[in-house]
């Protein structure tokens, strides 16, 4: 998932019905509410766990020119197909010393920021599939170095994913090539090493990407979700994926707790889904009451840029503000969406309100986009 878009500090709107003790009138937690966050955080290790295609992104600052040679679209994310291939190459052969390599993949980029945020080592368990090839072991290293439980499938039939990141101002394109990351198999959940991590978890993430390599590792940790009362969240991720691969997503989407998106993604998903609107708010009530498994609600979350963001939950909407970052210290918008899920995945995991975790999402989404790339220091200054 991408923003676009300005983030800085957290303003709500409206209040939202809360369901975990706190009393947002006096803005005092209950006892109760204090002895669940205590609980939690002295029991994070382990807490979250995601599914993703684990990329290399390759990032250059480039021009509308190269854009156009590559039949690329700013602000967007697609597969590389055959005549997308030779960018890679070619970014490095045109921008030679400009090119920064950073891990990525927006699965990963969320759950690095949540570990940020957390603190706590391995606080967050990863799963994907790469090649033991240099750009593999560059992904670990930089995972590891970050405290996350780096749990890879390795692969010998293609090289690790790659990602190409074309900033054009403060926008930006994605053109991932999966490879490795497309060749992850749900039989790595059976092993029992790998399966211990999915049972300690309270909480599962997956962006809507690995709908084109996997969807049936997201159903097998989905399902495990419901029978074990547990959490599990997911992301729209990209137009493309709400129209072509409509079936696998709607065939989790009864499983899923809480759904993140922006509005391009969500008003795709309206036109695929035939709700009949184009209207946000519309949008997350109808993807709020499509049929879920559990009788817990589903809780939908749309990012729309610089405007209020859109929060669906009990039959209700919610606003949350987020104001504009002075165009000067915006660097790029690459892995702000990404930022913004894991801010919010940091304090979900700690029993926080929906207010809290909207407030982080915002501060996470508005510090990385003043940065290059997904990119953080050792320790966040959030309070």
């Amino acid at each position: 998932m991408y923003c676009r878009g300005h983030y800085v500090r957290y303003s709500p709107v409206d209040k939202m019905e809360n369901k975990r003790g706190i009393d947002e009138t006096e803005g005092k937690e209950t006892p109760s509410d204090v002895k669940k966050q205590k609980t939690i955080s002295t029991n994070i290790e382990g807490v979250l766990l995601g599914y993703g295609n684990p990329l290399l992104d390759i990032s250059v600052n480039a021009t509308e020119e190269f854009l156009k040679k590559y039949d690329l679209e700013a602000n967007n994310a697609i597969l590389a197909d055959d005549k997308h291939k030779p960018i890679y190459d070619d970014m490095l052969a045109t921008f030679k010393d400009q090119v920064d390599f950073v891990p990525g993949g927006a699965t990963l980029n969320a759950l690095r920021v949540a570990q940020w945020l957390l603190g706590t080592r391995n606080s967050v368990t990863f799963f994907g599939c790469v090649s033991k090839d240099k750009y593999g072991d560059i992904l670990q290293q930089k995972a590891q170095e970050a405290g996350v439980n780096v749990r890879f499938q390795y692969t010998d039939k293609e090289p690790t994913g790659t990602c190409a990141v074309v900033c054009t101002g403060k926008d930006r394109s994605l053109v991932a090539n999966l490879a490795a990351a497309n060749c992850f198999t749900e039989e790595h959940l059976d092993k029992v090493e790998n399966m211990a991590f999915v049972e300690k978890a309270k909480f599962f993430y997956c962006a809507g990407f690995p709908l084109t390599a996997c969807p049936k590792a997201m159903m097998q940790i989905a399902r495990h979700s419901l029978e074990k009362q547990k959490t599990f969240c997911m992301n729209l991720s990209a137009p493309f994926l709400c129209q072509f691969f409509k079936e696998p997503m709607m065939q989790l989407m009864p499983y899923v707790d809480f759904v993140f998106g922006n509005e391009n993604e969500v008003e795709e998903f309206a036109k695929a889904n035939e709700f009949d609107t184009l209207d946000h708010k519309e949008i997350a009530l109808k993807i709020a009451s499509l049929p879920k498994e559990s009788s817990r609600p589903r809780t939908v979350i749309i990012t729309e840029g610089e405007l209020p963001a859109i929060v669906a939950q009990n039959g209700t909407i919610s606003e949350f503000k987020a104001t504009i970052v002075p165009a000067d210290k915006i660097v790029d918008t690459n892995g702000a969406g990404d930022a913004f899920v894991g801010g919010f995945l940091s304090q979900l995991v700690q029993g926080k309100s929906v207010e809290d975790c909207m407030r982080c999402a915002h501060w996470a989404g508005q510090f990385i986009i003043q940065q290059s790339g997904c990119t953080f220091p050792k320790t966040p200054s959030y309070k």
